[in-house]
């Protein structure tokens, strides 16, 4: 006879995990990144993974028989993190860009669970991916493999010739129904039906999101910068459809001339914006679209590490971008822009994800950053009443950290020092200090 009941539909499911164990969590500083200041010597109570209690006053005795109670001993206790621009299809394990996205689909999909969890490991409990991952991993995180919580784009649109299109220029190969073979990253259209028929068949196929590229890139080959993608009619259509679904429509775009074309055409996002000017800023404040920089992909494709990553036709424009790039994010806070955090990271540069802290940190500061990596892509992604904060009845995501990230955010870019533990939806990764307190816990017939 087992020794507890079995998980409800584990026999269809067998990899169906129990809910999640409660837990009492004692002498805490809590992190809100609403108010911008430490809850002191505060208690957490999470319960079937979500937060059920956050309390300035010690807990009431005798304690709950049912929760695992946790000194933390003046520690923080930080919201999970969202970064709100990767691509988990270009997966490590190749030496240049032109193999981030051209591998095998086995090749891509069997690497991407190992990414997904790298990023959990380094306090990322949410991401969102804008172009490459599909359903079934999205579904395999929620069910089987450790990973953040996944919003996908599904593939993103683009135009023949456009940022999503990989061929390079002596590729006279066709596509088949917008997708090309060996391109995880994009789906190819031009014309309003088809354009129309994309975004429809992302959401069909579990899309949270539409994103669009609209202007050229540093990875496409084929494209310049300045180049503007898809006409009014096409992102009008696209934005359209995606509005039907009650989803929104997000931007790959550099340049001003790009990012006014993208929303005054109703665009509700701009990835990465590095050229934008204050007027633009300004408009984009005021029509509440959200801006997500990507600073740290420019820098690590320009440093010695990564040398020869990028073809010599992508070089010079990553050095276009990457000079114009704390700029921007200067003139769109000063502007009010509602900003996410970002990487971008392709392939074994992802290993930088947090270091995009540090960048940031030398123009903006760490509140504006941390609320960049919560409470802000939460809203934007619509879950703001569900995670990017420690606050009754949200999803148990926390971060365990050793630093007050309020005086320096730069601590999260050295998560084998100061990240203790992660937990997701109720689920600690196990880490050296909680092992701590749950085996002496034990040895004290306490847990």
């Amino acid at each position: 006879m087992p020794d507890h009941p079995p998980v409800p539909g584990s026999d269809i499911r067998p990899w169906a995990r129990p809910g999640a164990r409660g837990y009492l969590f004692v002498n805490a500083n809590i992190v809100d990144v609403q108010e911008g200041n430490i809850l002191e010597n505060a208690s957490l109570i999470t319960r079937q993974g979500k937060i059920q209690s956050v309390s300035s006053s010690p807990p009431e005795s005798p304690l709950p028989p049912d929760l695992t109670v946790i000194d933390c001993e003046g520690r923080y206790l930080c919201p999970g993190l969202f970064d709100a621009h990767v691509h988990l299809c270009a997966v490590p394990g190749y030496k240049d860009l032109s193999k981030a996205f051209g591998n095998s689909d086995h090749s891509s999909l069997l690497r991407q669970p190992f990414v997904a969890a790298q990023m959990l490991h380094r306090g990322f409990t949410s991401v969102r991916d804008c172009g490459g991952a599909q359903l079934p991993l999205k579904e395999a995180i929620d069910d089987v493999f450790p990973g953040p919580r996944l919003f996908i784009s599904g593939h993103a649109l683009s135009q023949f010739g456009g940022h999503g299109d990989l061929r390079g220029p002596h590729d006279q190969a066709e596509c088949c129904g917008g997708l090309h073979s060996n391109n995880h990253l994009g789906r190819l259209c031009n014309g309003v039906p088809e354009c129309m028929a994309a975004v429809r068949e992302e959401i069909r196929c579990g899309a949270d999101f539409i994103k669009i590229m609209g202007s050229g890139g540093v990875a496409s080959p084929t494209d310049k910068l300045e180049h503007l993608q898809f006409t009014n009619a096409e992102l009008q259509a696209m934005v359209e459809c995606a509005d039907n679904a009650g989803t929104f429509v997000t931007a790959h775009a550099y340049t001003v001339k790009a990012i006014r074309h993208c929303i005054d055409n109703g665009v509700k996002g701009i990835e990465h914006g590095n050229f934008v000017d204050p007027p633009t800023a300004k408009l984009m404040a005021e029509k509440g679209v959200y801006l997500t920089p990507t600073l740290i992909a420019y820098a690590q494709m320009a440093s010695d590490q990564w040398k020869g990553y990028l073809p010599p036709e992508s070089q010079e424009k990553n050095s276009q971008v990457l000079k114009s790039g704390l700029h921007a994010l200067k003139v769109a806070s000063e502007a009010g822009v509602k900003m996410c955090y970002g990487s971008d990271l392709l392939g074994p540069l992802g290993s930088a994800q947090t270091q995009e802290f540090a960048l940031r940190s030398q123009v903006l500061s760490a509140l504006e950053i941390l609320r960049s990596a919560t409470i802000n892509p939460a809203k934007m992604m619509g879950w703001e009443e569900s995670i990017g904060q420690i606050k009754d009845g949200f999803q148990a995501d926390v971060v365990f950290l050793n630093k007050n990230p309020l005086d320096d955010v730069t601590v999260f870019d050295r998560p084998e020092e100061h990240v203790l533990g992660v937990m997701k939806d109720g689920r600690i990764l196990k880490s050296p200090i909680i092992d701590q307190y749950e085996m002496k816990l034990e040895l004290d017939g306490k847990s």
